[in-house]
Order: structure tokens, then C-alpha cells, then sequence
């Protein structure tokens, strides 16, 4: 999900709430402790220099159980970071807290925003050798070689 999407989304909500994949809520008295551009420059295993760039959504779970983010303050929060910042209309990404920080894509399903996990992937996967995509046989076009072909009776299986 882009930036201006969730900008548009708020609006016709009356409360935030994120879920995780596994139908999981995060507790309703998050904070959003932190809304900002993360710039990553890197080389993939093939040699080529890349640069990515996501908005990042800080999620956290505090002890201040009265606590509510309401739709218009987030909105106030992404409206300031993009005035102060320069933040740019890019894919969000989420970091919430489970056992160790969790990174995700953020996505939403009519009613709740849905932290959706996040996978690693081989972007160079021809420098690697790995097939783009595996290869489709029907059955009946394998050839059998007679002679090593198992026969009934013959004590092969």
C-alpha cells in the first residue's frame, strides 16, 4: 500500500486498528512512534546497485491502555512528516514489536489495515543459476526408456 492510499482510507474510518496475517489485532492503544522515509542503497548477489525507498510506520505497544489513535491524528502525523521531511508517495512499510522488531507490507481489507509478513528474495536470479520459473511436464509426454523400464514380475519393485 502507497502512502496516498492510506491517506484516503482514513478518512472514512471511525478507529485505526492493524491485524496481523494470523487474524492477530494489535492491542487498540498502539502508538505510532515514528513516521519517516527509509532510503536503502545496496548491491544484490549479481553485481547491481540498487536503491530502495519505503515509508516506514513505527508501531508500539505501550502500557497506556486509555491510549487511542484515532484516523485524523494519523493523518495529521503523515500530513506533518510529509510537509517536514519530504516524505515521497512510496510503499509503507510496517516495524512492529513481536519477539524482535517485525518488518511488514501493509495492506487493507475493508475494515482493518493488515500487516502482511514480509519475504526474502534472490533479485539477481539469473547471476545465480536459479530457473525464473520451473518447468511444466505433462506426464504422458515423458519418455520411458524400455529397456530399464520396471516390468511386472521382473523383482524391480
Amino acid at each position: 500500500m502507497k502512502l496516498s492510499e492510506i491517506k484516503q482510507i482514513l478518512p472514512t474510518l471511525e478507529n485505526v486498528e492493524f491485524q496481523l496475517e494470523n487474524g492477530t489485532f494489535v492491542p487498540e492503544h498502539f502508538h505510532v512512534t515514528e513516521v519517516g522515509m527509509i532510503t536503502k542503497s545496496f548491491i544484490d548477489c549479481g553485481g547491481v546497485i540498487r536503491n530502495e525507498k519505503v515509508v516506514n510506520f513505527q508501531l508500539w505497544d505501550a502500557d497506556d491502555f486509555e491510549h487511542r489513535l484515532k484516523p485524523t491524528k494519523l493523518l495529521n502525523i503523515i500530513q506533518l512528516s510529509e510537509n517536514k521531511l519530504g516524505i515521497e508517495d512510496s510503499e509503507i512499510e510496517v516495524e512492529y514489536q513481536s519477539n524482535t522488531i517485525g518488518k511488514y507490507d501493509l495492506e487493507f481489507n475493508g475494515k482493518n489495515f493488515v500487516l502482511v509478513n514480509k519475504t526474502t528474495a534472490c533479485l539477481a536470479q539469473e547471476a545465480c543459476g536459479i530457473p525464473s520459473e520451473k518447468q511444466k511436464k505433462n506426464l504422458n509426454e515423458l519418455t520411458v526408456n524400455q529397456s530399464s523400464a520396471c516390468k511386472p514380475n521382473s523383482g524391480c519393485c
